[in-house]
């Protein structure tokens, strides 16, 4: 429940904060003009939170877990599978009319516009690799293979997030709010994760019949 409450809240907190432009928003200017720095590596780390490549990477994970699932005789193999699709759908569903709402105007580095809060290649990037981590790991029987893939998808989601404040795409709290709402998103994968067991060793076949 901590990981639905506490990122609810911080996620209500901001939007507060941005809508009332409150004190949250002067200190995060300060740190935005701190930490942006346009240059090559920034746009490229930025390009980690693209649908065209995080979403193939979420792709791959779900079609690979319907797989072994499957194969290994998982009962409502196809939930896993599901949630995180439906994961993956509602970024947009939530963020769009996030956006639309607050109507926040963009860092000084980026042509005038608004609509920039939550970030939408944060989420994005958060919820396509945190989904594809959290199906993919109950498949790894290595614990070391495990914390590599951990450390992988923190390396995808923050060097995404560094990218987006660095070059200037977002200010510092547009990347915390969709932090925020992945990692609820997230919860709710995990959540219904767990309504699929694995069929039991000794269970009688259709077969055979009764032991």
């Amino acid at each position: 429940m901590l990981l639905l409450v506490v990122p609810l809240l911080l996620f209500l907190l901001i939007t507060w904060q941005v809508l009332a432009d409150g004190p949250l928003l002067g200190l995060d200017e300060r740190l935005s003009d701190a930490l942006v720095r346009p240059d090559r590596a920034s746009e490229l780390l930025s390009d980690l939170g693209n649908v065209e490549i995080a979403v193939p990477v979420l792709a791959l994970a779900l079609a690979v877990t319907a797989w072994r699932l499957r194969a290994t005789g998982t009962d409502r193999w196809w939930l896993p599978p599901a949630a995180g699709t439906a994961a993956m759908v509602l970024v947009p569903v939530l963020v769009a009319p996030v956006k639309a709402w607050t109507d926040r105007p963009g860092t000084p580095a980026v042509p005038p516009a608004t609509g920039y809060f939550p970030s939408g290649h944060t989420a994005t990037a958060t919820v396509a690799y945190g989904t594809a981590t959290l199906l993919l790991l109950p498949l790894l029987g290595s614990p070391a293979v495990r914390r590599g893939l951990i450390a992988l998808c923190a390396l995808l989601v923050l060097g995404a997030s560094y990218g987006l404040v660095r070059r200037g795409y977002h200010w510092p709290l547009d990347v915390v709010g969709s932090w925020c709402l992945g990692t609820m998103l997230l919860t709710g994968v995990v959540l219904v994760s767990r309504s699929s067991r694995r069929t039991s060793v000794g269970t009688p076949s259709r077969r055979s019949g009764p032991s």
